[in-house]
């Protein structure tokens, strides 16, 4: 009996320190999800930021639709940084933006770092370190058109097919346009695709 007590001790230790040593990984992954998550947010929010400029100058040149084509590529003069939107998303997700840069002219990608560490654990050298993750969202268009033929008058606007309903416009009567979200959808892009 006394000699199976040294190893009673040394088994209860040894396990004490596998679920130490596991909770440390798991205040690991629990930071790292948090700047994923914020890095996500900040991406997707730029994206969309980018999202409502595009419609917005679709709808100024709406009875253009010559220049049509050239703003659902994503060829526009931003009023607004969408970065600024990314870094207010990262900052209500507890970290920082560190970049943040146009993929294309339809994408963005960012980089945040939380502002909590992991905080005190077994493993040495963890209570002061940070979390980073990267994240790219893209803006991609979900309405294809066909100009009207010279001979239809300037007056004639093309159908827009979009993934969910056809919007046939009409140049007197412009009081109901598709929304951001009806023109385009937003969501993140495959991280391996995004850097090719």
């Amino acid at each position: 009996m006394g000699q199976a007590f040294p190893l009673y001790i040394t088994v209860v230790a040894g396990l004490l320190f596998l679920a130490f040593a596991y909770l440390a990984v798991g205040q690991g992954a629990v930071t790292r999800n948090a700047a994923q998550t914020a890095a996500d947010s900040a991406a997707l929010a730029a994206a969309q930021d980018l999202r409502d400029q595009i419609a917005g100058e679709w709808v100024e040149n709406v009875l253009d639709p010559n220049s049509w084509q050239g703003i659902f590529d994503g060829d526009v003069e931003l009023t607004d940084n969408p970065c600024d939107r990314a870094g207010q998303l990262a900052a209500q997700n507890a970290a920082h933006l560190d970049g943040c840069q146009s993929v294309g002219l339809l994408g963005y990608r960012v980089g945040v770092t939380t502002e909590e560490p992991v905080g005190d654990t077994i493993v040495p050298g963890t209570e002061d370190m940070l979390a980073t993750a990267s994240a790219t969202a893209v803006v991609e268009r979900r309405c294809s058109f066909e100009l009207p033929a010279e001979e239809s008058g300037d007056d004639v606007l093309p159908s827009l097919h979009c993934k969910d309903r056809t919007w046939d416009l009409n140049s007197k009567d412009l009081e109901i346009l598709p929304d951001p979200q009806d023109l385009f959808d937003v969501h993140l892009a495959d991280p391996q695709a995004s850097d090719e």
